[in-house]
């Protein structure tokens, strides 16, 4: 076979060059597969959206700042012009994933043994401090009279007790717990995962203040909470009203309806009643889903409660709530039980015997009587799609992210999304930032930090090594947020005038400054360090440098202008009390308080005897109206 001209040529190529072939596919080959790895690791879709920042007026830095703000719990150094060198939706997208590499953060919280203990672990590891007494009197350890004569020695042998039989108080499980939302929140790459914990915590509250739940908290947020922030919100409602947390904390594990359908209409009596409990029922519709003015009537509430009957706990312990189905279970075994219509789902139990089979109607819909367990499910699911979750759900959403009070427009978008996508999480937050509200001026800054967030915001725009997690969170509940312990199922309110008051803002004046001289014990940092290793040549240098690496894609004039006059002002930590105590309490008391520090002007003289110090210029930034927003 004769070969044509081209064909010689390459073949002669060939022959020359055959070994930078070789090496050419070689290196061709390798390429493939570290691509091929690479996606493989890094699953982030290409965002099919652009944000309409520019429409708006902003600048990409300007953007990339808000997008930080609304979404991670603070800027770090730098942050900014990372997520700009990464594309901002591509960034978003990376958050959306919610699977960044978390090893650092990983290491330090190993050393937390609690933080991977099942329910059933808890209750036998960690004992509430009504239980280890019980078990001091049976040993004969402890006598319960001698507390009325001597406190201090009872507590003494108490404590004591425990030590020498190795038993674990509960008070050690909150610690560890409250520790690693501190530690998550200021150092997980994955931080909108990490707000939206907290945002899904907040809607579906429960609290500590109820001892007989406070065991289940830490796996409620960690198993329920956690892996469905950005799930479905169908998926998250039952996952929330079958978890043990919830089932004691409103009261449903004890809901005890009628069981004879064939006296459906009996059971409304108060004789056949009285064992049922509303509160979970009431509050799934009012806070959970459709909101107060979603609709419902008291008949949808009791008819709702009724469908929930004999949702209860799984028996986990010797001192526990279920437990009166423990032998039951033990004797008759799961299969058995399975049949009768027994539902076992992990530390979920659906008790057949202690469910109302009667017809029940909720909304308008009828459930026929005779069902058991699915038709519990059934109301859920009907909750969930409702338009008015939808517009509920939407709201509480827009208003953590967007602003105090966010525009119909916006709200009836993702509503729509929200409805369309069967309550897809993701896609109403993919809505709300590409719609030209989120990137409005009058979004801009509009929310106030809730105590927690300025003090982890801080933490994070100091670069700061936090040792001792529990003291910051004592710090957070002196400015007024005892996270996990808000007592009504409603969760902290998320608008800036819950936050602002008299007090808080000194509080929140003196955490900065405590913070930023270092008087908070096991929190350490390099303030030089954030200005590579420069000392401003005076303390207007100063707020000029440390307003830009606290503050970052904003212009710090105006910040410049009103602080300026603070810096040259003698016993300025007096004055700061004195004006935080004289401030009044308007939607905004931060300017008040700004107001009132500025009308303190410094003879010249006083300024001259007034030394230059790093640590106070910063102090006063975080404690800053400026920095209390994000």
């Amino acid at each position: 076979m004769k070969s044509n001209g081209l064909e010689t040529e390459y073949y002669t190529m060939f022959s020359k060059n055959h070994w930078l072939f070789i090496l050419l596919t070689i290196v061709v080959l390798l390429n493939a597969v570290v691509l091929s790895a690479s996606v493989t690791q890094s699953p982030v879709r290409t965002p099919l959206y652009r944000f309409p920042y520019a429409k708006a007026g902003l600048t990409e830095e300007q953007a990339a700042a808000h997008l930080i703000s609304r979404f991670t719990y603070g800027s770090t150094p730098g942050m900014v012009d990372n997520v700009m060198a990464t594309g901002l939706e591509t960034w978003f997208e990376k958050q959306l994933s919610a699977n960044l590499s978390d090893d650092n953060l990983d290491k330090i919280l190993s050393s937390y043994d609690a933080l991977t203990l099942s329910n059933t672990e808890v209750v036998n590891t960690y004992y509430k401090n009504a239980q280890i007494l019980r078990m001091a009197v049976a040993d004969g350890v402890i006598d319960r009279d001698s507390a009325k004569v001597n406190m201090a020695g009872y507590r003494e042998q108490l404590k004591r007790y425990a030590e020498e039989k190795n038993i674990k108080s509960e008070r050690e499980l909150t610690r560890q717990f409250i520790n690693q939302k501190i530690l998550r929140a200021a150092y997980s790459e994955n931080q909108l995962q990490e707000v939206l914990t907290e945002f899904w915590f907040n809607h579906f509250n429960v609290s500590f203040t109820k001892r007989i739940c406070s065991q289940f908290i830490p796996a409620y947020e960690r198993d329920v909470i956690r892996p469905r922030a950005q799930g479905k919100f169908k998926d998250l409602l039952i996952a929330t009203a079958k978890s043990p947390a919830m089932l004691l904390y409103l009261d449903n594990f004890s809901s005890v309806g009628a069981t004879d359908s064939t006296t459906s209409k009996r059971a409304s009596s108060k004789k056949r009643m009285k064992g049922l409990n509303e509160n979970y029922a009431r509050e799934v519709m009012e806070l959970h889903t459709l909101g107060v003015d979603g609709g419902y009537t008291q008949n949808d509430v009791t008819e709702a409660a009724r469908m929930l009957t004999g949702w209860t706990i799984y028996p986990m312990g010797n001192e526990n709530f279920g437990n009166g189905y423990k032998k039951l279970l033990d004797n008759a075994g799961e299969e058995k039980l399975k049949v009768r219509g027994f539902i076992h789902d992990g530390d979920f139990l659906f008790t057949p015997n202690r469910h109302d089979t009667g017809e029940k109607k909720v909304l308008g819909i009828s459930f026929p009587a005779g069902n058991g367990y699915e038709e519990g499910i059934q109301l859920l699911e009907m909750l969930a799609k409702h338009p008015s979750t939808a517009q509920f759900i939407s709201t509480k959403i827009a208003t953590r992210f967007v602003s105090d009070n966010p525009p119909k427009s916006l709200i009836d978008k993702m509503a729509k999304t929200f409805h369309d996508t069967n309550g897809d999480i993701k896609k109403i937050l993919i809505t709300m930032t590409t719609s030209s509200e989120f990137w409005d001026a009058s979004a801009i800054r509009a929310k106030t930090k809730s105590p927690f967030e300025l003090a982890i915001s801080s933490i994070r725009a100091l670069q700061a090594d936090v040792r001792n997690p529990y003291l910051v969170y004592n710090w957070v509940t002196r400015m007024g947020q005892q996270v996990y312990f808000y007592q009504a199922p409603t969760g902290f309110p998320d608008k800036g005038q819950h936050w602002i008051n008299t007090g808080s803002l000194l509080n929140r004046m003196s955490f900065g400054l405590a913070l930023a001289e270092e008087r908070i014990p096991g929190i350490k940092f390099n303030l030089l360090g954030l200005n590579n290793n420069h000392e401003p040549e005076s303390a207007e240098d100063a707020l000029n440098a440390y307003s830009k690496f606290l503050m970052p894609g904003r212009n710090p004039d105006e910040t410049i202008k009103r602080l300026t006059p603070l810096l040259n002002t003698p016993d300025l930590q007096q004055k700061v009390n004195k004006a935080a105590g004289k401030a009044a309490q308007p939607t905004l008391a931060t300017d008040s308080l700004h107001d009132e520090m500025l009308s303190v002007q410094p003879m010249e003289n006083e300024r001259k005897s007034n030394p230059y110090k790093l640590s106070q210029v910063v102090g006063i930034l975080l404690g800053s109206p400026e920095f209390q927003r994000r």
